[in-house]
């Protein structure tokens, strides 16, 4: 059984930093690319980020690009996103997610991945 953790959510000022993590455990982490989505108040599921599962390629929605970094440790199981210079329509609970299948590559798609974290809760001050 694959679980997805979350952790590192907070309130932050705007123009401030956070680093969200997520946890792997239940099969091989470093076969499966890995996603992050979020989904604020009232809107739609949005995709964020998403890395390779060797870490080599990684895609970001134009919202964030040049403003968060995705990141994985195979070794330790576990992603990362470093976001900065939030601003508040950042806000929202941000989602890990792990493809369904052998997928290496990158996919901003979320019917690709099946297993999904229980979320993490990013909260920007004006």
């Amino acid at each position: 059984q694959v679980q997805l953790v979350e952790s590192g959510g907070g309130l932050v000022q705007a123009g401030g930093s956070l680093r969200l993590s997520c946890a792997a455990s239940g099969r091989t982490f470093s076969l499966y690319a890995m996603g992050w989505f979020r989904r604020a108040p009232g809107k739609e599921r949005e995709f964020v980020a998403t890395i390779s599962s060797n870490g080599g390629s990684r895609d970001y929605a134009d919202s964030v690009l040049g403003r968060y970094t995705i990141s994985r440790d195979n070794n330790l199981k576990t992603m990362y996103l470093n976001m900065n210079r939030l601003k508040p329509e950042d806000a929202g609970v941000y989602y890990c997610a792990q493809v369904a299948s052998m997928m290496t590559g990158p996919t901003r798609g979320p019917n690709n991945y099946v297993y999904w974290g229980q979320g993490t809760q990013v909260t920007v001050s004006s």
